[in-house]
């Protein structure tokens, strides 16, 4: 036995986290390593006594095309305070994997700095996941699990248009995605929904609830003067975490508190407050639209990895042995589109406190400028007179002068 590998997951769960699991266990096992599987993330591994699996070929086999995770997951962000050496040593690690997104990869990169002023001889290499999509990868290269979710997410965003035909209604849509707006803007651009709103889009303009609505406004009223009485709008939750907490506030609605007295997120739905809103506007306004909430998130995260994900991360498993067997450490493993391996280090994309920086959406992308100018559904000038049967001031829902740009 040449010694052990420990994998441990943390964040949110993303599909194709067990094929990773699966690639990096049967290459190491098939060198004569122990595979360690750490539960509860980095919430454990400094522990007394973790919890953990030891992984045979047959589990590894077994997970390969399974949806969620075999490791539990955990968020936890240990301090510097609470780092050791013991489990490694302990065990004989000689690589730590951990798979997860930038939070996951920040801690590990504080890993690697404190084992390497330690002299420790552990390697670690990072495993890019995030339905999210906003690490900072070389360009055209996703985060994986994104493209199985925005999969799944694609289908279940057909079936909300049809109904919203069918029914005569609109729908708004919110979808995950903490900060950047990838994960909107791919289900929104693929369903053709008449609007996508990211917080990309306020470059130039702060965000605020009101701003949103006055967005979605603009695309029912555009929609109207089409004679199409039903659409969709989607939203990433992206653009609450750019508000401030006295915006979020201002929401109305009841939020329990974190520790630090910031309102928490994630225990209400971000639909329900955007659909809330439209409907008070909409009724100020006199306009006679109904629309439905619907939340976007937690359904595409533990469902079974497309083809795509499936080879990515069977890519992204084998190569992590790659990296170590080069020798190499503090990096995430990178899979280009032909499918050749190579290292993004982390201090090469961490901000000024250690932090994994954010990739967001290209605003300037052909892609973006085509969705944004070509694609979705809105007021402009030419629309005001139209306009003016539905709104006593169609300037204010005009769609660039709401983002303020020229």
């Amino acid at each position: 036995m040449k010694g052990s590998i420990l994998i441990l997951a943390g964040g949110g769960p993303a599909p194709g986290i067990n094929t990773v699991i699966s690639s990096v266990a049967k290459v190491f096992l098939r060198d004569n390593y122990r595979v360690i599987g750490l539960h509860d993330g980095y919430k454990n591994l400094f522990t007394e006594n973790p919890s953990t699996i030891d992984i045979d070929f047959e589990t590894a086999d077994r997970v390969y095309n399974v949806g969620g995770s075999i490791l539990r997951m955990s968020r936890y962000k240990p301090a510097d305070l609470e780092f050791k050496t013991d489990f490694f040593k302990k065990n004989d690690v000689k690589l730590l994997v951990t798979v997860g997104g930038d939070d996951t990869a920040s801690t590990a990169n504080r890993i690697s700095k404190f084992l390497a002023e330690k002299h420790f001889p552990i390697q670690n290499i990072h495993v890019p996941k995030t339905i999210d999509n906003d690490l900072p990868l070389p360009e055209g290269q996703p985060t994986f699990g994104y493209q199985s979710a925005k999969q799944e997410g694609v289908r279940i965003g057909r079936t909300i248009y049809e109904d919203a035909r069918s029914s005569g209604n609109w729908f708004v849509v919110s979808a995950m995605g903490r900060e950047a707006g990838h994960l909107a803007f791919g289900i929104g651009a693929a369903c053709h929904y008449p609007m996508i709103v990211i917080p990309e889009l306020f470059d130039k303009t702060n965000v605020t609830l009101e701003k949103i609505t006055r967005l979605i406004v603009s695309s029912i009223i555009k929609r109207k003067i089409l004679g199409i009485p039903y659409g969709v709008a989607i939203v990433s939750e992206g653009v609450f975490h750019s508000m401030s907490d006295d915006e979020v506030e201002a929401s109305g609605i009841q939020f329990t508190y974190d520790e630090h007295g910031h309102p928490e997120l994630g225990t209400v739905s971000k639909a329900h407050i955007y659909n809330m809103l439209l409907q008070i506007k909409l009724k100020q306004l006199g306009i006679d639209v109904k629309s439905r909430p619907v939340e976007m998130g937690y359904e595409l995260r533990c469902i079974q990895p497309t083809a795509f994900d499936l080879l990515y991360c069977s890519l992204l498993g084998i190569g992590v042995k790659r990296l170590f067997d080069e020798g190499l450490t503090g990096c995430m493993v990178t899979s280009d589109p032909t499918g050749d391996i190579a290292p993004l280090f982390l201090k090469d994309v961490e901000d000024k406190h250690g932090k994994v920086r954010t990739r967001m959406v290209h605003m300037d992308s052909q892609k973006a400028r085509m969705v944004f100018e070509q694609s979705i559904q809105y007021l402009t000038e030419e629309d005001y007179e139209a306009a003016s049967k539905y709104l006593k001031d169609p300037e204010e829902y005009d769609f660039r002068k709401i983002l303020k740009w020229s």
